[in-house]
């Protein structure tokens, strides 16, 4: 079975766009790096040749990635989602065993994470462990130092 990549329609258009620029602007870009380098003569010594080919081998990879994702994105629609439910899409907010409250997380996918900004995968532990808890729930989340319980104090959307 192929992997699904679960994200926000906004996040999907998004990675379209960054597609589309990669397949055309910056595609022409490095077709013209490439061309420019070869007019500096000997290819087997010449750094600018390599150099624009690597940055064509980088972007190469990087559009077959998003072609990748693209054909098997899920679109999650949070209009339908249940309110007292950890799902994707929501907010949520977990204290500690001292009760000491953390910041309020977003449960995102994969593609849309950004644990530095509070954007948490649904595929990491983390989100793992909070998804379809509700408020007033204890989850147990695997870390390498061992086990961390948590307590959902809120659920927003």
């Amino acid at each position: 079975m192929e992997k699904e990549y679960k994200m926000s329609a906004a996040r999907a258009e998004e990675l379209q766009e960054e597609l589309n620029y990669l397949k055309t602007t910056r595609s022409d870009e490095v077709a013209e790096q490439i061309k420019v380098a070869r007019g500096f003569g000997d290819l087997s010594e010449n750094s600018e040749y390599d150099e624009a080919k690597n940055e064509q081998g980088k972007l190469y990879s990087r559009i077959a990635e998003l072609e990748e994702i693209l054909q098997h994105v899920v679109i999650v629609d949070e209009s339908n989602a249940p309110t007292d439910v950890v799902t994707i899409g929501c907010r949520v907010t977990v204290a500690d065993t001292n009760g000491k409250a953390m910041p309020a997380y977003s449960i995102v996918g994969s593609q849309e994470a950004d644990p530095m900004h509070g954007a948490i995968s649904e595929e990491s532990p983390f989100g793992k462990a909070l998804l379809g808890a509700k408020e007033g729930d204890t989850v147990t989340v695997e870390a390498p130092q061992g086990s961390i319980v948590y307590q959902v104090l809120k659920i927003e959307r």
